[in-house]
């Protein structure tokens, strides 16, 4: 079985993120999206509530499980027995960042982990949520950046309605 893992902080998920998730999902037999638990930032969701949020997002596409993990990606990779890592690219700065943690990973796995780049579709190239989240906190329109659902429990977080 071909199987991936694609993580990230997902904080809130966005329609380009699930467009990474469709487009890896079409290519493996298994795709694990794994939400990483980041001690060093801030999130707006909890682990388990971006967990529950990816969940509901993902539910109409078999293939797909959702998980948390904290520590190395390669620790997480190898107890899941996944050997190939996915990763979004929306311009030539995230390709400079993500080569670099994907040769790190390559090497501190003994060349057992590579890393697979899917170019964000070009609808969603400008997308981050950190985006998402600036525009949020003033009330901005979400609704192209993330889907409705997502964009309800963004402006709670807020103390908006939408």
């Amino acid at each position: 079985m071909k199987a991936a893992i694609y993580p990230g902080s997902f904080d809130p998920v966005t329609y380009g993120h699930l467009d990474i998730i469709r487009r890896a999902a079409s290519v493996f037999d298994e795709l694990t999206v794994s939400v990483l638990n980041n001690v060093g930032k801030r999130p707006l969701f909890s682990v388990q509530e971006r967990v529950e949020i990816l969940k509901e997002m993902t539910k109409d596409i078999p293939n797909v499980k959702v998980d948390s993990f904290s520590g190395l990606l390669i620790d997480h990779a190898k107890e899941k027995n996944i050997k190939v890592v996915i990763r979004g690219l929306r311009a030539i700065t995230d390709f400079e960042y993500e080569l670099q943690i994907s040769q790190t990973n390559r090497i501190l796995s003994n060349g057992e982990l590579d890393t697979m780049f899917l170019n964000t579709s070009l609808e969603y190239a400008y997308l981050s949520s950190s985006s998402v989240k600036e525009i949020a906190s003033f009330n901005g329109d979400i609704s192209q950046c993330v889907p409705p659902y997502v964009a309800k429990l963004v402006y709670e977080k807020y103390g908006h309605t939408e």
